[in-house]
């Protein structure tokens, strides 16, 4: 890919799969404060997404169209994609914004596939399939979209709908650094500095439940595709499963020999993927 970005680069999203298919676009975030649209074919940036006065942390291609980036400089800003447009300005964070998350992530990035394994015929039948999915999942609700912030707080917006958020989620006691929103977007997960993760609901951000063991700050979480499990990755070195039910522990993962930064479940549900500072990468089996 050509060169574009001055510094360097903190996140990328594709463009979802019932907007485009095949997918040919991806949008790129980076330190410089800008964010840049890619096009497969051409192998090149072709729009520039300037605006944000500091880094941009976070980024993710909305169900609706829309570009959402979240920065050092306190805002959100919402991105049209045909021209690079500004649409909107989310404001109300106090310091940095460090995450982003869509009530509509989990459809947005399996597309057209699901747990069944069925094979598509052409994009368009696929493009099709990832649409009905999309609209299912929001059912007629506008999308979603959740903030985590150097502030300790979280804001609940629907960015369709107002520029005002919807809720103003309080209670950690340090840093929030990672918030994600369950499969089925009737959760909200929050991993933050002060240990704990911390559950909400995921319609109306009202605080649900704190999930205490960690014994250092926790950097990422990751749900199971059937939203029953919450999977958190700290500074302590384990990785730990959260019931959503009996919301208590359910199993301790310990193994790696340093700081855990990046953890994901596979979409299918069988397996875990983790990863650290001891540059060990480690494949858990449900």
């Amino acid at each position: 890919m050509s060169q574009g970005h001055k510094k360097w680069i903190t996140g990328i999203s594709w463009e979802p799969v019932h907007l485009s298919a095949p997918c040919c676009r991806f949008v790129s975030a980076s330190k410089d404060g800008d964010a840049r649209i890619w096009d497969v074919a051409f192998k090149k940036c072709i729009i520039c997404l300037t605006g944000h006065t500091l880094a941009i942390t976070c980024v993710k291609w909305g169900g609706d169209g829309f570009i959402y980036t979240g920065s050092q400089d306190c805002t959100i800003k919402i991105w049209e994609t045909t021209q690079g447009k500004l649409i909107r300005e989310l404001k109300g964070h106090g310091h940095w914004v460090n995450s982003l998350a869509l009530s509509t992530e989990y459809v947005l990035r399996t597309g057209a596939f699901d747990h069944t394994g069925k094979q598509y015929s052409s994009p368009e039948e696929m493009k099709q399939v990832a649409l009905e999915r999309y609209n299912k999942m929001r059912g007629g609700a506008p999308e979603r979209l959740v903030s985590g912030s150097d502030d300790f707080t979280m804001f609940l917006w629907e960015p369709a709908a107002s520029k005002h958020p919807k809720n103003r989620m309080t209670g950690h006691q340090q840093l929030v650094n990672h918030v994600y929103f369950s499969p089925d977007g009737q959760w909200i997960a929050s991993a933050s500095f002060d240990k704990s993760v911390k559950l909400w609901n995921g319609v109306t951000g009202s605080f649900v439940a704190a999930f205490r063991g960690h014994v250092g700050p926790v950097y990422q979480i990751s749900w199971s595709a059937d939203s029953r499990l919450l999977l958190s990755g700290s500074k302590d070195s384990t990785l730990k499963v959260w019931d959503i039910r009996t919301q208590k522990l359910k199993q301790d993962l310990p193994g790696h020999a340093d700081e855990v930064f990046a953890v994901d479940w596979s979409p299918d549900g069988e397996k875990v993927a983790s990863g650290g500072k001891d540059k060990v990468l480690k494949l858990w089996m449900g």
